[in-house]
């Protein structure tokens, strides 16, 4: 399968179901790789987002030189929209306050999404939560009414968002609940995994919702669970 369908496979699927089945697809559980703190969604109704990650820091409570403020975010720009697509904006705010000031906004949702990225990811901050583009989904870590002092910094460097490292180019899926880097080598192995994962779960489930369920026969469904493959 190609990496456009498999993203297309996997943007049927939320982010926790692509955080268990990671876990059949690299042989064990995990503590990175993933954001760890509450984001919020400008639109947590939008489904899931699945692209590359293009990486950039900022920050907001320092004053800039305009023209070299601009030259900064037109070559950001410029990267944001080189190399295979769908992209996600990965944005740490490198504030001693991050989200002082907003990044995502109106503009820039649409600027971004007419340069073939799909969604954000920042510890910094949003505003405009009405007038963003309808299909670009935004994670932030908090709402500014204010862009403050807000430029790029640098882009293309790995960074960390919310203990979720990020180097430019890793694959990434994200929804409402958060977003997780998918190893390379691990993303053509999720179909199968998502569908190993679902088969073992339904044991489980079915019992559950059984009329009679009870410990001993929870402890059945397990045991039936790990024979399924």
């Amino acid at each position: 399968m190609d990496t456009q369908s498999l993203f297309e496979q996997l943007r049927k699927f939320d982010t926790p179901t692509i955080c268990n089945a990671l876990e059949i697809a690299v042989g064990g559980r995990f503590t990175s790789g993933f954001t760890r703190q509450r984001l919020t969604a400008c639109n947590a109704k939008l489904p899931p987002i699945v692209g590359y990650a293009r990486t950039v820091t900022v920050r907001c409570s320092v004053p800039f030189d305009p023209a070299g403020r601009k030259e900064r975010l037109q070559a950001y720009y410029e990267y944001l929209a080189q190399g295979p697509r769908p992209t996600i904006s990965v944005v740490q705010d490198i504030d001693s306050q991050p989200g002082l000031g907003a990044f995502w906004g109106e503009v820039n949702t649409n600027v971004h999404w007419g340069l073939g990225c799909v969604g954000a990811i920042t510890n910094g901050s949003m505003r405009d939560l009405d007038m963003m583009h309808p299909q670009f989904q935004c994670l932030a870590a908090t709402l500014s009414p204010s862009h403050a002092y807000i430029q790029v910094v640098d882009f293309g460097r790995p960074v960390d968002v919310l203990g979720m490292a990020v180097n430019p180019g890793d694959i990434v899926h994200a929804d409402y609940h958060g977003a997780v880097v998918i190893p390379a080598a691990a993303l053509e192995k999720l179909p199968a995994a998502i569908d190993l994962m679902a088969r073992k779960e339904k044991v489980i489930l079915d019992a559950a919702r059984a009329p009679g369920f009870d410990a001993r026969k929870m402890r059945d469904a397990m045991a039936a669970s790990e024979q399924v493959k």
